[in-house]
């Protein structure tokens, strides 16, 4: 498992969302930025709160031409009930067995319990731009996926 980092092509691939349509990265490009973030489990507290931050400024990452993805190894069944409880406006995709997050190399978190919790943000020709890895600072990840996703933006 290679680590993918800043200026390396993010790896294909087809998940199921919340709602069990495929979605692939393919099919994501030439759409703007796109960020990923990949979480540990659906309801933990630190989950809540990173997925409610991104929910909370979706039409500020909407406006700077962003598209939002989030990433676990639940389930689209646990996803849908997640996504439903917190009324999420963006896709959560079910990477069960971990094989996207593997091919991202995100590493397990705290003592390798866990899986780790990364947000990457690609251009819209797939290229990363800017990774961010915390595992206690869920609340984080979306200042800084935000202030890329404006970075890149500006830019274009």
């Amino acid at each position: 498992m290679s680590k993918l980092e800043v200026g390396d092509r993010a790896p294909s691939f087809t998940l199921q969302d919340q709602h069990g349509k495929s979605l692939s990265l393919d099919g994501m490009l030439g759409k703007g930025a796109i960020v990923i973030f990949f979480y540990p489990k659906d309801g933990t507290p630190g989950c809540t709160t990173e997925v409610c931050s991104f929910r909370d400024s979706s039409a500020e990452l909407a406006a700077a031409g962003a598209q939002v993805y989030g990433v676990s190894s639940d389930s689209v069944e646990s996803h849908r009930a997640f996504a439903d409880k917190h009324r999420l406006a963006y896709s959560l995709l079910a990477d069960e067995g971990g094989r996207v997050r593997d091919a991202f190399g995100v590493p397990r978190g705290l003592l390798g319990l866990m899986d780790g919790r990364v947000t990457y943000v690609l251009d819209a020709g797939g290229i990363v731009r800017h990774k961010f890895e915390a595992m206690l600072r869920a609340g984080k990840h979306v200042d800084e996926a935000l202030g890329t996703v404006r970075r890149l933006a500006t830019a274009s």
